[in-house]
């Protein structure tokens, strides 16, 4: 991918050199559960979980020259959205309103609660932030089997696509189902939800090409692989064994992959609209 030389964006909290040791205990697990309905649809036993005997405050971290790439790296893809987003709501007649990126290291505290590492980047709709430990990277690679800088920029960009969702109004439906539905109809709301997350990530990836031509051979298809990695059928088929459809949140590998291609191929915000819009077995 080609992304360097490129405008970082502005919009960054670099936390990374704030440290905490482990989550308190008591009343933490209905927040991260909450955190986990809005994530990028990782197992997180599956990644790599917090020392507990890192100190509280601030931790002195020497520099990490690979870290640091990443960081600028993330900060170009973050600026990339921003241009993209920019011109798309300028498109519907309103005006983006830019999301912040955060970059912590083992644990970080949102108006959405506290997290950790273990739970990978998520957008808290409280804040309109994304969070994001760089070592999910790391993980994305050894954990995920889905290696690549556009897959990297993937998530960045499916993390964005919540926040896209959230302003122009989409959330809003799966907030009310998760009040009022069944636990069912509330994670196939969810479903929708990730799955447009997905789109507007595609739709993200079509406009930013055309503008920046930052694609190189395979960038797609590393995306498509993280989108393949990250099902709900696939996690659960190797964190259980077996998979239970109706507990699906973020849908299954066909379907991100479906969708993500749906928003690179048509580049239309509108069309997110299916979403929420075809019968869910349709999907």
């Amino acid at each position: 991918m080609r992304w360097e030389g490129r405008a970082e964006s502005g919009n960054v909290e670099d936390r990374r050199s704030l440290g905490k040791a482990g989550l308190a205990v008591g009343g933490l697990g209905s927040v991260v559960l909450v955190i986990l309905g809005l994530l990028f649809g990782v197992d997180p036993q599956m990644l790599v979980q917090l020392d507990p005997g890192q100190p509280q405050g601030q931790v002195n971290r020497p520099v990490d020259p690979a870290e640091e790439r990443l960081a600028s790296f993330s900060k170009v893809i973050f600026r990339d959205t921003e241009v993209v987003w920019d011109e798309q709501f300028q498109k519907l007649g309103r005006r983006y309103e830019k999301p912040v990126l955060v970059l912590f290291s083992g644990q970080v505290d949102s108006a959405c609660g506290s997290a950790d590492s273990a739970v990978g980047p998520f957008y808290c709709p409280g804040d309109a932030r994304v969070y994001i430990d760089l070592s999910f990277y790391r993980d994305m690679q050894r954990k995920l089997n889905a290696p690549g800088e556009f897959a990297r920029a993937y998530v960045i960009a499916h993390e964005v696509g919540h926040h896209v969702q959230r302003l122009l109004g989409y959330s809003k439906l799966v907030d009310n189902a998760r009040r009022s539905g069944s636990r069912l109809e509330a994670n196939r709301m969810s479903v929708r939800l990730e799955l447009q997350a997905d789109f507007l990530a595609g739709v993200w990836a079509h406009h930013g090409q055309r503008k920046f031509q930052f694609l190189e051979q395979g960038d797609i298809e590393s995306a498509l692989n993280a989108a393949f990695e990250i099902g709900d059928d696939r996690l659960q088929k190797k964190g259980r064994g077996y998979v239970v459809p109706d507990s699906f949140t973020h849908g299954t590998s066909k379907q991100r992959m479906r969708w993500f291609m749906e928003g690179y191929r048509t580049g239309d915000v509108n069309q997110a609209r299916k979403l929420f819009d075809l019968p869910y077995d349709q999907l």
